[in-house]
């Protein structure tokens, strides 16, 4: 077998296994999430702040606010049930790694360089908890921004796992106009910190 088709074999075996492992990662998360609406939820937020910030009428404009507050607590009772019904899974089936690319095996070869999902998703219900309860005392069009920067980084820990680094970030960018670094400086400095310790961020994102 020549030197170039002994390599081809290799990297597309490679290839085949770090697809594999890909795919169990998404029907591991998928078995948990089909019980709950969050995606829709945030979509529902997210369309109903920007209304709502976009009403000129004071008296509709607290209506839509009010309206909003009940879909809120909706969505934390969701995030939460997620993280407790996350919590029993085998550990094995949790990690993913924390390089930039999804390499085959990562977690294996590099454990150091992985997180558990399930800590990183208790650290967004709590950061999704603490702006719903309004903790820092925002504004509301201020504590809407925070909070939807708290569920889009939830959303770009579920890629990460799923996927890696690279691809959440890249479909962060394709489906809201917003880079990573940019999620990280939005969300409370306390999510930020968790965060950081777990997934090995730096002041700048990287």
């Amino acid at each position: 077998m020549s030197t170039f088709l002994f390599f081809a074999v290799l990297g597309f075996g490679l290839q085949m296994r770090n697809a594999l492992e890909q795919r169990k990662r998404i029907q591991f998360l998928a078995h948990f999430l089909n019980n709950y609406r969050i995606e829709s939820l945030m979509q529902t937020l997210t369309d109903g702040y920007l209304r709502a910030m976009g009403e000129g009428d004071a008296d509709r404009r607290q209506a839509v606010w009010n309206m909003l507050a009940q879909t809120e607590q909706v969505l934390i009772e969701q995030v939460q049930g997620l993280v407790a019904d996350m919590k029993p899974a085998n550990p094995a089936d949790c990690r993913a790694s924390t390089l930039p690319v999804g390499l085959p095996m990562a977690v294996h070869w590099l454990p150091g360089a992985a997180f558990d999902v399930r800590k990183v998703l208790k650290v967004h219900a709590q950061g999704i908890g603490d702006v719903i309860a309004n903790v820092p005392g925002l504004s509301q069009r201020d504590r809407a921004f925070r909070l939807c920067a708290e569920l889009l980084l939830m959303q770009h820990s579920c890629h990460w796992f799923c996927k890696s680094k690279m691809v959440a970030s890249a479909r962060m960018v394709a489906r809201h106009q917003t880079r990573y670094a940019q999620l990280l400086t939005a969300v409370s400095p306390q999510t930020r910190q968790a965060y950081g310790r777990l997934m090995g961020t730096g002041p700048a994102g990287n």
